[in-house]
């Protein structure tokens, strides 16, 4: 039976802070060589499905020049394949923002009506799994469901950010709360849809206008409310991750540096594509020393690196160490600097005998402590941070700084540094980002 896809990956991602800046949240690196958006869609190649439609909002120019026509995912095909999905204005003048994720589907109504699938299935672009996805059209098929949802328990104090189900025995949902100030429970929604096809587009026609609408407000409450509509959980219990926040997007990178990660990269029965750099091996001097690290093609390492993402192309001087890290790519390090607990963006130059993330102060950043407050410091793109800088704990660096941006060498936690461009930026200035990226 076919089955179209609709991969939402529009989103900004603000939890993610300057990281995001450049780029939609689904173009955010991972591991090394990849893109948060490969998950999802390496997951859709390896569950036999081939109609693929992506829908791009935000700063869509880094993520459709790594998406293109789809071929490392064997999506550049005549007949189904990828389809790019951007917001349009319609005959009637209608406003061509996308207002939400209902609403961003409900704008491709057209596109779904001329694919005719039996079964659209709504993903995020934006998480990390490892996810066959013709199981949970099994069971759906199994259930005669009009809407499936897949969940997973996740802890307690973290319920709070997802929509949170209860169920039936035979898991028919008897209710959905979205992201509830006090969880009623910890089954949490994975923001993975599968509907009967016109249950869909009643949906959609029937909820959603110009304003602001999405599925787990706006969709997925009445249908549950509406005893005549089957809506079921589908229970899933392997991996998956939602690195929406700068703690956890660096957790999990570093997670898969263990001996036996839960996520298994090397699979060969399940493989992860990308669209790789064209980049030599990487290469290793006499005096370095690498552990328990992933070190991606490109990179050159003449220093220390220990528990650590190293992506295409960074150059890492001798005498420099780099523990506990995730390093983007092209970012070069100087001799005699020493980095702990950070992440750092691409094409970022740390020079000469630098320490990012010194010390034993641990005081939240002072601009968004509700994201950096563990001790993590990020480097946004392109910055230049000066010979000779101490920085503390949980700070910030905005993208394009300088060494005129720099008051003092010594930064205390919870510091962030700024640049007029960099401000600019981070405020959303689409038009002087796409400049800058392209």
């Amino acid at each position: 039976m076919k089955t179209l896809a609709l991969i939402l990956a529009g989103g900004r991602g603000s939890r993610l802070d300057i990281l995001s800046a450049h780029r939609a949240k689904p173009a955010v690196p991972f591991a090394g060589k990849f893109r948060l958006i490969d998950f999802v869609l390496s997951n859709c190649i390896n569950s036999n499905i081939y109609n693929v439609g992506v829908l791009t909002q935000y700063l869509p120019h880094s993520l459709n020049k790594h998406i293109g026509i789809g071929k490392p995912w064997d999506l550049d095909r005549k007949k189904g394949g990828l389809t790019i999905l951007q917001p349009f204005k319609g005959n009637l003048g209608a406003d061509d923002w996308y207002q939400g994720t209902a609403h961003a589907v409900y704008k491709n109504i057209s596109f779904i009506k001329n694919d005719d699938p039996e079964n659209v299935i709504i993903l995020s672009g934006d998480h990390v799994y490892e996810m066959d996805y013709d199981q949970m059209l099994d069971f759906h098929r199994q259930k005669g469901a009009d809407l499936t949802i897949a969940a997973q328990p996740v802890d307690y104090q973290d319920a709070g950010r997802y929509g949170i189900l209860a169920h039936q025995e035979d898991m028919k949902i008897t209710e959905f709360v979205e992201k509830p100030a006090d969880p009623p429970g910890n089954l949490a929604s994975m923001g993975i849809y599968v509907f009967k096809t016109d249950v869909l587009l009643d949906m959609l026609r029937q909820n959603c206008t110009n304003q602001r609408s999405d599925f787990g407000h706006h969709i997925i409450p009445p249908m549950i409310d509406d005893q005549k509509q089957k809506v079921y959980v589908y229970k899933y219990y392997g991996y998956w991750r939602d690195v929406g926040t700068l703690d956890s997007y660096w957790e999990t990178n570093l997670d898969l540096t263990a001996d036996l990660p839960e996520l298994n990269l090397y699979s060969e029965k399940w493989r992860f594509y990308t669209r790789s750099e064209e980049k030599p091996p990487a290469k290793f001097g006499k005096e370095s020393r690498v552990s328990c690290s992933l070190i991606s093609n490109g990179a050159i390492i003449n220093g220390l690196v220990n528990h650590s993402i190293i992506s295409p192309g960074v150059y890492i001087e001798q005498g420099a160490a780099v523990r506990d890290s995730v390093i983007l790519n092209d970012t070069v390090i100087r001799s005699g600097t020493v980095i702990e607990r950070a992440v750092i963006d691409k094409e970022v130059e740390i020079k000469e005998n630098c320490q990012i993330g010194q010390g034993d102060d641990f005081s939240p950043n002072a601009e968004k402590p509700d994201l950096l407050q563990n001790g993590l410091n990020i480097i946004a793109k392109r910055a230049e941070i000066p010979a000779g800088t101490i920085m503390g704990r949980n700070c910030r660096v905005f993208s394009y700084v300088t060494e005129a941006s720099f008051d003092a060498n010594n930064i205390p936690s919870g510091s962030t540094i700024t640049s007029e461009l960099g401000k600019k930026i981070t405020a959303g200035d689409e038009e002087k980002i796409e400049e800058l990226n392209k």
